[in-house]
């Protein structure tokens, strides 16, 4: 597919961390995930554990309800984060940056509406997010129905996430160069403080709703 570059670099070194990550794209798809598919999911695989050790513990203590969204499942998918997003990169064919402002959605969405990610709603905010990354980012893309077989999903149920993630962003889709570059740095960051798939926490502030 036809599809935007990272985001113009702006300098050398933003340049040599796309390329670190898998952002710079050549004429041939890969066929392994770029490096920045793996950093974003170790993000999430932590702030989901991080968060619900959060709620479990406030709920015992203050008994307080757990907001409920439109991307809340029942019950955890059996799928792990990683499965998913290794099904999406298979399946959707984006450009490579459309994960990076996807990661971007979702911190703006969690930060807007006031909820923790969970395993019960990364799931659904993920294939809506990345969707709605593809179709701003992309010169081409598949439509919902696609994305909806992609996330094991109804077609009502893509089109519902789909506006309900649109209307929670304020319909603002766009990024700028300089969110985009502190994000990428941020997921840099991450692989170097973890030793790519370690457990300690980022000394960065971006992305502080996850």
């Amino acid at each position: 597919m036809n599809s935007h570059h990272a985001p113009e670099e702006d300098d050398h070194e933003s340049a040599q961390i796309y390329k670190a990550l898998g952002l710079i794209e050549s004429r041939r798809r890969a066929e392994k995930p770029p490096r920045a598919l793996y950093l974003i999911v170790l993000y999430l695989r932590r702030s989901i554990r991080k968060n619900e050790k959060f709620i479990q513990t406030s709920s015992r203590r203050r008994g307080s309800a757990t907001i409920v969204t439109d991307f809340h499942s029942s019950a955890a998918p059996s799928v792990t984060v990683e499965q998913y997003m290794e099904r999406i990169f298979k399946y959707a064919n984006c450009s490579p940056s459309c994960y990076v402002v996807a990661f971007l959605y979702m911190d703006r969405y969690l930060k807007q509406v006031g909820v923790r990610l969970t395993s019960l709603n990364v799931h659904r905010l993920l294939i809506t997010a990345v969707m709605l990354a593809a179709k701003f980012m992309d010169d081409k893309c598949y439509d919902n129905a696609y994305y909806a077989m992609i996330g094991g999903l109804s077609v009502e149920e893509m089109n519902g996430l789909e506006m309900k993630l649109l209307s929670d962003l304020d319909f603002r889709l766009h990024v700028t160069v300089e969110t985009f570059r502190r994000c990428c740095f941020m997921l840099d960051e991450e692989a170097s403080l973890t030793g790519k798939f370690g457990v300690k926490e980022s000394r960065l502030g971006t992305c502080r709703a996850f």
